[in-house]
């Protein structure tokens, strides 16, 4: 086995290992310390074919910046993750049914599955040559030029998963004081304050 193997197969089982823990980790903080590691991994895997870009991408925006705003929002919100805990074991049930569901569907798909005669070569080429396109510029090609239409609605499908996670968790809550500008421009200072002649010795009642 060489050695560029055994990376492969130290970085596959890592990643699938972290992703699991993600998962299955009782302390949120740990979850996104093993999503880290997941990255990382990833971005090794990304070294071994040759996208050293990609995974310098990856090391940079989701190590760096995604995965330390989950762990600053982790650890700075104050939720209840035994109650969260217990809301997710009531939908355990039907969770275990719908993976199920998908499962079945996998295995169906896979049973069903047909590779093309143009598969091996695709696969063997599927940027161009390193020698006369540099790495970067062939990703650029890539998404921005043959696969354009594609690249922006994979951007679409996660504005709406955006702005379904934003109407998801958007709560108006009744004791918090919010700021009304309105209220503050048309003030009038004659009813908003009061004067009193405070006597010496005596305080206000």
């Amino acid at each position: 086995m060489t050695i560029a193997a055994l990376a492969f197969y130290v970085f596959a089982f890592t990643v699938v290992a972290a992703g699991l823990l993600v998962v299955l980790a009782r302390n949120p903080v740990h979850s996104v310390l093993w999503l880290i590691l997941a990255f990382i991994s990833a971005a090794g895997l990304f070294v071994l074919l040759g996208a050293e870009f990609v995974a310098m991408l990856l090391v940079i925006v989701y190590v760096g910046a995604v995965a330390v705003l989950f762990l600053f929002v982790v650890m700075m919100l104050d939720v209840d993750f035994a109650a969260l805990k217990a809301e997710m074991a009531r939908h355990l049930p039907l969770a275990s049914l719908i993976g199920l569901v998908l499962l079945i569907q996998m295995g169906l798909a896979y049973g069903a599955w047909s590779s093309s005669e143009l598969a091996e070569r695709l696969r063997g080429a599927p940027a161009p040559a390193p020698a006369t396109v540099e790495n970067s510029r062939a990703l650029g090609l890539i998404l921005y030029d043959r696969y354009l239409y594609l690249f922006q609605a994979a951007g679409l499908v996660l504005l709406v998963a955006m702005v379904g996670a934003i109407v998801l968790t958007l709560r108006h809550r009744t004791t918090v004081k919010r700021q009304d500008v309105l209220a503050q421009m048309y003030r009038d200072p004659a009813t908003a304050m009061e004067l009193r002649d405070v006597r010496p010795g005596q305080g206000l009642g």
